[in-house]
């Protein structure tokens, strides 16, 4: 074969066999779009043969003959490549620019030295030959596609801009404001193409699948940013958009979520079972749905929400979406952003699981619960830590606190001693974890360790509220094996447990510097200050009931220099000095405290919201109960004294 010179303008019949071979290869994918798993090989052939023609026809110096075939031909090479892609790479940016570069060269032009959009800016006010007019609109369009997908808005609007002016110079330009991408894509004339144009996906389809894209991504961007009826807007436009029936169920997840915060729960709903209704596999709908039941208090239907979804990622857990070939660049090519990754991160099966067992523990869903929570933790025999990562997008919290939650469900159910043993599995693993004491300065970052020999390796202040929060596991599982013991009518066992949760405690040294230190305290502390008041109430109420008045009057005491006017401990204080004898002191403490029950019940619901689920049910079993015996003793004390 003659070798052709360089400068040389291929001749007619090359440029014949270039057009027959684009032909052949885009009907090659044409026939090829309703293969089911091969689409996906033969996309990757195509990419390769159309290349390899690309290739051929760039050895030789551009020529204004040649193209439109060979920007047709670099088109469908780059459908292929972004359409394989899950994000856009560099290499295809640099393609367009190459492409760009060669019509300049065949206009006797040069643009090495300008950025990609001066580069479009010359070559659309430059080129006016009719023929490749069309050419480059559908390359402008993979460029949008491409600055689109790595949100570069700005370039893609100027772009389009650029694009509207070169198709009808006399044209208005669109108004600004943030819509102007979404109008001015809207606005944009698709050049006819010809009959002899090979095309694997047509400008016109790409065209409304930037519209589509351009919506939702700017819809998601005013969502993140809390601008909501901008958000609203522009999702519902996405939604009448070019779209797969995954990319339409997300959409509607997303105008669920916009409604969700602006307070309308229902209408959140109803877009959320649209959501389904298109893709029975947009799970992260049944998760969203069921945060918006429990908002609403509607606890049936978000534990059945959730029970479906459990079954749903149990029967069919979610894989990579597979994209289908009709159409090489989707809408979910080209929306890539942290807000779209955040709300339909898929959940694994397990935190579906715990978050069933939690609410139906919260609801008082005992049983239900107790099931739940005990294949949670035969979850983690199969490696959970492994597969779940604990991040703050995840619904699990610490495993130990899962532990302890499972153990107060295992208690309400009168499960004692399977409480008992799963709070010794915290235990047991907290053991080595925990300094022999731990010195804390009232300031939210003042927290140290007196000696090398008891700091953990690592950095001093992550590691050591580690140390904290290590303690308030165990003080929390002796105090949850105390109750237990105390129900199963072990009283000298359940004082034993409380003894060892208050000499837990002691390891914490609190050293005041400011001059209102109980703000400042960092919240571990807080806890740690919560726990050891029920254990006191804990460990008082076990020596009542043997007989110990004045050690339990000591506890009580304690208990109320920790949290002065706490219910309970004040309730349990005046038993005690009852039992004591010492009835002028009883019936004084009672009387202060029967003027002022809503103040009571204030504080006592105040106490629960400060304690984490875990540790709800000792605070109940710590709470004084109606004593009708005591309360007529003393009523008929007062009326002896004051008569």
């Amino acid at each position: 074969m003659k070798r052709r010179r360089r400068g040389e303008v291929p001749e007619p019949g090359c440029l014949r066999a270039w057009a027959a071979e684009s032909e052949a290869l885009a009907g090659r994918w044409r026939a090829a779009r309703c293969w089911g798993p091969g689409g996906a090989a033969a996309a990757r052939q195509q990419r390769g043969a159309f290349g390899e023609l690309l290739l051929r026809m760039r050895g030789l110096p551009a020529a204004l003959t040649t193209l439109p075939l060979e920007l047709t031909v670099l088109y469908n090479s780059l459908l292929f490549a972004m359409g394989a892609s899950d994000c856009a790479i560099n290499g295809e940016a640099e393609e367009i620019r190459q492409g760009l570069l060669r019509v300049l060269e065949a206009c006797g032009a040069s643009g090495q030295d300008l950025s990609t959009e001066e580069l479009w800016q010359k070559v659309l006010q430059e080129v006016t030959v009719e023929e490749l007019q069309a050419p480059l609109h559908r390359l402008g369009a993979l460029q949008g596609a491409w600055w689109l997908a790595t949100n570069r808005l700005g370039s893609i609007t100027s772009l389009f801009r650029l694009l509207s002016n070169a198709e009808d110079p006399g044209r208005a330009p669109c108004s600004g404001g943030k819509n102007e991408l979404l109008s001015l894509l809207k606005a944009w004339r698709v050049p006819a193409e010809g009959d002899s144009v090979s095309l694997v996906q047509s400008a016109k389809d790409l065209k409304e699948i930037l519209c589509t894209a351009a919506a939702f991504l700017q819809g998601l961007q005013e969502l993140e940013a809390g601008n909501l009826p901008a958000a609203l807007s522009l999702l519902q436009e996405a939604a009448g958009g070019f779209c797969s029936k995954r990319v339409l169920a997300q959409i509607y997840t997303c105008l669920s979520c916009c409604t969700r915060q602006m307070g309308k729960p229902q209408t959140a709903l109803q877009h959320l079972k649209r959501a389904l209704q298109v893709d029975f596999q947009c799970l992260p709908a049944l998760s969203h749905a069921a945060a918006v039941y429990h908002e609403l208090g509607e606890t049936d239907a978000e534990l059945q929400a959730l029970a479906v979804l459990y079954e749903a990622l149990e029967r069919n857990p979610p894989a990579a979406a597979s994209t289908t070939p009709y159409c090489l660049i989707q809408t979910e090519h080209l929306v890539h952003t942290p807000a779209l990754a955040s709300l339909f991160r898929h959940r694994h099966p397990s935190e579906v699981k715990y978050l069933l067992a939690q609410r139906c523990l919260q609801d008082g869903r005992v049983a239900d619960a107790v099931e739940h929570y005990l294949d949670f933790l035969a979850l983690l025999q199969d490696g959970l830590q492994q597969q779940v990562p604990l991040d703050g997008g995840s619904a699990l919290p610490r495993i130990p606190e899962v532990f302890l939650e499972a153990a107060s469900a295992l208690e309400q159910a009168g499960r004692h001693q399977d409480a008992i043993t799963v709070c010794e599995e915290v235990v047991s693993r907290t053991a080595d974890l925990i300094p022999q004491t731990l010195r804390v300065e009232e300031g939210p970052e003042q927290l140290e360790c007196p000696s090398p020999g008891t700091e953990l390796a690592g950095g001093p202040l992550s590691q050591k509220r580690e140390s904290l929060c290590c303690l308030v596991w165990r003080t929390a599982a002796y105090l949850h094996q105390g109750w237990a013991w105390a129900k199963l009518g072990k009283k000298k066992e359940a004082i034993t447990q409380f003894s060892r949760c208050l000499e837990d405690l002691l390891r914490v040294q609190l050293y005041r510097s400011g001059v209102e230190p109980t703000g400042s305290l960092l919240p571990e502390v807080k806890l740690l200050q919560e726990i050891r008041l029920l254990s006191l109430i804990g460990r008082g109420t076990q020596f009542l009931e043997l007989g110990r008045h004045r050690e339990a009057l000591l506890d009580f005491q304690h208990g109320l220099q920790i949290s002065p006017g706490d219910p309970a401990a004040a309730s349990y204080l005046v038993q005690a000095l009852w039992k004591l004898n010492r009835k002028q002191e009883a019936a004084t403490r009672w009387q202060k405290l029967s003027e002022s029950p809503a103040e009571e019940d204030g504080q006592q619901e105040g106490l629960g919201r400060r304690y984490p689920l875990y540790l709800v049910s000792c605070l109940k079993q710590a709470a004084f109960p109606h004593n009708e015996s005591l309360a007529g003793n003393i009523q008929d004390y007062l009326r002896t004294t004051t008569s």
